[in-house]
């Protein structure tokens, strides 16, 4: 998945064209593939169930939500027996459960036709020769794929998955993922309508007796592309949806909400378009390209996905000049945005453009927010010169903040914070500090919001806090303003914000 990702988040058409399911899948798997290594038990029942929950878990967006339900149906056979005619169809019945309405020309049918496969006795290797001929045939059984002259992206994903399961069991290396070719993407899968709603929209409903249709009948009167899954003790939603703030009280009233994600559908829709156009045949080469330093799997995938060469910064965002400086000179551009996302890094980020035979230039950006609101500005066709100029503007203009634990014991700005405590910062600066998550979060908001801002963006940290309460105040106190939500995956820091 990781090395398919981009091809299939391109592939993205339907339901919505944002241009994620890539990236949705292979978050999806990460989570799984992460439980699995982390996992102490040799009780294969139970191993069956710790992946089960990590995908409901970890499950992103509408292919992701799906993909949870193959891997259910899968690991509920799985558990006990080694029927891999059992475990597909298993697959395949789960994930049709967890759609009302079903349709064909999806990932759906692409479980659905391996199943068969399965169940007429095939090998793996038969099986995935179903998956890629189903996948191939999508394009006939959808209109929107059809006019788009594309796969679905969806069914394209969930057989690379068992392609690399296949290569796996067998012992072979990790097929290469199949060509990209630029060619395929037509002006017409490039430029798509914006969905009907704005926000897609994921959380997590974790109590006792809860009931999915109950829940669902009520989320559908006010959007689309639904699903509710899981069991009566956690229940994981998506939706797409206008109004967050709702679906999010919705499921307060019934329990712990956690694994919040909000993300602006019609702006990935752009980027997506913009990312293409630059990649479709004939377009002039860029005349500038990003190099960034990013910690956290979550925030790679967001920097990449605005076409950034990422440089990862470890657990302490200390990389070494060598790496910033090969990752400049092996840009095809022969000018170079530099974006060092932290202070400790500055120094090294000016040696390494310094040093590199490209026009390179480094923008003083001091946190991966600052990075992300330089992004934004961004354009490969200007020079390296003009966009420092353009990126600089963004970054004086973002309001940036943090909330993160204490240490130690300590006083910054005469806010004192016991060691272990929440400590809230805003532009750098001490705001708030005690026992309280969400009273320190919401001091670092306010402080954020003390003037007029459009959009508030939040990167959830490698142990994520419950935000449910925090997103529902900040949408109804501010019903004008854009939230976004994206599990970054930074240690240290549990959330990070930026308003613009």
């Amino acid at each position: 998945m990781e090395a398919s990702r981009r091809h299939i988040d391109d592939l993205n058409v339907y339901p919505v064209p944002d241009g994620d399911t890539g990236t949705n899948l292979t978050l999806t798997m990460r989570a799984v593939v992460e439980t699995m290594e982390a996992s102490a038990t040799e009780d294969r029942a139970t191993l069956a169930r710790e992946i089960t929950r990590a995908a409901l878990m970890g499950a992103r967006g509408n292919s992701g939500v799906i993909l949870s339900q193959v891997i259910r149906g899968a690991a509920e056979v799985l558990g006990e027996s080694d029927d891999l005619a059992r475990a597909f169809r298993s697959a395949s019945d789960a994930a049709y459960r967890a759609v009302r309405q079903p349709v064909e020309g999806t990932m759906l049918t692409a479980i659905r036709e391996m199943a068969e496969e399965a169940e007429r006795g095939s090998d793996l290797a038969a099986i995935l020769a179903r998956g890629d001929d189903c996948v191939s045939r999508t394009t006939e059984m959808l209109p929107v794929l059809k006019e788009a002259g594309v796969v679905d992206s969806g069914a394209a994903g969930l057989v690379e998955i068992v392609r690399g399961v296949a290569a796996a069991l067998a012992g072979e290396p990790l097929p290469e993922a199949p060509a990209y070719d630029e060619d395929e993407f037509s002006a017409e899968a490039i430029h798509q309508e914006l969905s009907r709603y704005r926000y897609c929209t994921v959380f997590v409903v974790e109590g006792d007796g809860l009931d999915a249709d109950e829940l669902e009948d009520e989320l559908e009167t006010f959007g689309d592309s639904l699903l509710v899954v899981g069991d009566r003790t956690a229940l994981k939603v998506h939706m797409h949806t206008d109004d967050p703030g709702r679906a999010l009280t919705l499921g307060v009233a019934l329990g712990a909400i956690g694994g919040v994600e909000i993300a602006n559908m019609h702006e990935q829709t752009a980027q997506r378009e913009e990312r293409m156009l630059h990649a479709v045949p004939d377009a002039a080469p860029n005349v500038c390209d990003v190099v960034v330093v990013v910690v956290g799997a979550g925030n790679r995938l967001l920097f990449e996905s605005f076409g950034a060469r990422v440089v990862d910064g470890g657990r302490t965002m200390n990389p070494a000049t060598a790496d910033i400086l090969a990752a400049v000179d092996d840009s095809p551009a022969d000018e170079v945005i530099v974006l060092p996302n932290n202070k400790n890094v500055i120094m090294s980020a000016e040696q390494a453009a310094d040093h590199s035979a490209k026009a390179a230039r480094v923008v003083l950006t001091t946190s991966i927010q600052a990075g992300l609101a330089a992004m934004v500005a961004f354009e490969p066709s200007r020079s390296a010169d003009e966009n420092a100029a353009e990126m600089g503007e963004a970054v004086d203009a973002v309001a940036t903040g943090a909330v993160t634990i204490a240490s130690r014991d300590v006083e910054m700005d005469g806010v004192e914070v016991r060691k272990g405590s929440w400590l809230g910062l805003a532009d750098g600066q001490a705001v708030a500090g005690g026992d309280s998550f969400d009273e320190v979060a919401r001091a670092v908001i306010a402080s954020m919001l003390a003037e007029p801002r459009g959009v508030l963006t939040l990167l959830t940290g490698e142990d994520p806090p419950a935000l449910e309460v925090v997103l529902t105040e900040v949408a109804s106190a501010h019903p004008d303003l854009e939230l976004e939500v994206h599990q970054g995956g930074q240690p240290h820091y549990p959330l990070l914000l930026a308003a613009e």
